[in-house]
């Protein structure tokens, strides 16, 4: 089972998980972090080799959260145009695509081994999609995407796998190609989510920020930072907030804190 709310108030950590996050100061060193900045494509495009398609479920979530997907529209059946900015192996893109035959998608990923399985997939077609491999803090979207053309962008668990000083890049991108008007749905990690808490000693780049084993990073968002960030390069804030779950494991007695940030960014 599980339950979830939403607001805007961040998780309360217990005395322990605090005392332990306070404990937790050491960073790794610089020549790490550059190290892990350098090869962050390398990373990931391992991460795929290894886990293939199967490491995320596929997300049939996404209309439900994101009602924009449906309402955005003046129309029942209008053509709609959206970019998926970080697309993976296409977990997001082709339960929507399937789920709605009126959607043409550009999609990419940093990894081109991603775009490899995306293309491979029995649902790819031309004709309703481009995929293509981009890095979203230098490679100019305007490449493959028109300028003022997209009706939604999706940046679904993507900007916490960036470096915090490089976000607001991937953010004046999509600005680019997004039609005024029209706004970018945002979900990712939020601050005290379980999987900030697991990490051991030893793992943490900065302020919310961390390495996992295989050298893949993770940023934990608050309300203020993504408000800030966003606002920062011309949107406007729609909506913004922390989605806490608890997931029970009733056989094993655990309660597992996930946190999300969930938001909707317009361009005016």
């Amino acid at each position: 089972g599980a339950f979830q709310r939403k607001g805007h108030s961040a998780r309360v950590l217990s005395p322990e998980e605090a005392e332990r996050l306070a404990k937790d100061q050491v960073l790794v060193s610089e020549f790490k972090q550059l190290k892990l900045e350098k090869e962050a494509q390398k990373n990931w495009d391992l991460f795929y080799k290894r886990n293939s398609t199967n490491f995320f479920k596929d997300r049939h979530w996404t209309t439900r959260e994101f009602q924009e997907l449906k309402t955005c529209r003046e129309f029942a059946d209008q053509k709609l145009t959206l970019l998926e900015a970080g697309c993976g192996v296409g977990n997001c893109l082709f339960p929507l695509l399937e789920e709605d035959l009126n959607i043409f998608a550009y999609a990419c990923d940093f990894s081109p081994r991603a775009v490899e399985y995306v293309k491979k997939n029995a649902l790819y077609s031309t004709e309703r999609c481009k995929v293509f491999q981009c890095d979203l803090t230098k490679d100019d979207l305007l490449d493959n995407v028109p300028a003022d053309s997209v009706d939604v962008v999706t940046l679904i668990f993507v900007l916490s796998a960036i470096h915090p000083d490089k976000m607001n890049l991937v953010l004046k991108n999509i600005y680019k190609v997004l039609k005024p008007g029209k706004c970018v749905l945002f979900r990712d990690y939020g601050l005290y989510d379980h999987a900030m808490l697991r990490f051991k000693s030893g793992s943490k780049l900065g302020e919310n920020f961390y390495v996992r084993q295989d050298g893949t990073r993770s940023y934990f968002f608050t309300e203020e930072f993504l408000s800030q960030l966003f606002k920062a390069e011309g949107y406007e804030q729609v909506v913004n907030e922390y989605v806490q779950r608890e997931t029970v494991n009733r056989k094993e007695d655990l309660r597992v804190p996930r946190v999300f940030l969930q938001g909707k960014f317009q361009k005016p």
